[in-house]
C-alpha cells in the first residue's frame, strides 16, 4: 500500500515539476498566444506595427546576412510564399537581427528578395519571440486576429510545407 502511495506522489510531483513542455527550439511564445506588440522600421524608413498588420495574415521571418540557413530558406520564402500569396493579403516581413541598414540593403539585393526587411539592430523584436541568445532562422505566422498560428526553426522542407499549408488555410478563413 505504501509503494502504491509513493508511486502516486511521485507521479504528481513529476507532473508538477514538468508543467508545460519547454520549447527546445528557443521560442518563448507558442502557437495560440497573442503576438507580442512590436514596432519595426523597414529598410524604406516606413514603420510597421502589430496593430498595422491586424486583419491580414503575416509571416515574420527572422534572419541575418551572416546566417547560412537563412540564405537557404529565403529564396523559398520569396518563390513559394511571397510571390504566391502577396496578392491574397499575406504580409511577409523579414526581421534582420543585429545589422545596420547598409548591410541589410546589401543582403536583400544579394538574396534577390522583394519582400520587405525590417531592422532589429539590438535584437529587441527577436527577443519578444525567442530567447535572446538563440539562433535566427525562424518564422512566426500570425493570423488575422494577432494570434500566433505557426512557428518554425531552421529550414526543414517538410515543416516549410506545413507552414505554407497553414498560411493558405488562414488566408481562406
Amino acid at each position: 500500500m505504501v509503494k502504491k502511495h509513493l508511486r502516486i506522489v511521485a507521479v504528481i510531483v513529476f507532473t508538477l515539476l514538468i508543467g508545460e513542455e519547454k520549447d527546445t527550439r528557443g521560442f518563448i511564445v507558442k502557437v495560440g498566444d497573442d503576438c507580442p506588440t512590436f514596432e519595426a522600421e523597414l529598410m524604406t524608413g516606413a514603420t510597421v506595427t502589430l496593430d498595422s498588420l491586424l486583419g491580414d495574415v503575416t509571416l515574420l521571418q527572422f534572419t541575418a546576412s551572416w546566417c547560412s540557413v537563412c540564405r537557404v530558406e529565403m529564396p523559398h520564402i520569396e518563390k513559394e510564399i511571397w510571390q504566391v500569396y502577396q496578392q491574397q493579403g499575406l504580409n511577409v516581413i523579414g526581421v534582420d537581427r543585429d545589422e545596420p541598414l547598409d548591410i541589410v540593403k546589401s543582403f536583400a539585393k544579394t538574396m534577390n528578395i522583394s519582400y520587405p526587411l525590417a531592422l532589429d539592430p539590438k535584437g529587441d523584436i527577436f527577443s519578444l519571440f525567442a530567447e535572446r541568445n538563440s539562433g535566427v532562422t525562424r518564422n512566426v505566422v500570425i493570423d488575422k486576429t494577432g494570434k500566433i498560428a505557426f512557428l518554425t526553426r531552421l529550414y526543414n522542407p517538410h515543416e516549410f510545407q506545413e507552414m505554407i499549408q497553414v498560411i493558405d488555410r488562414l488566408l481562406k478563413e
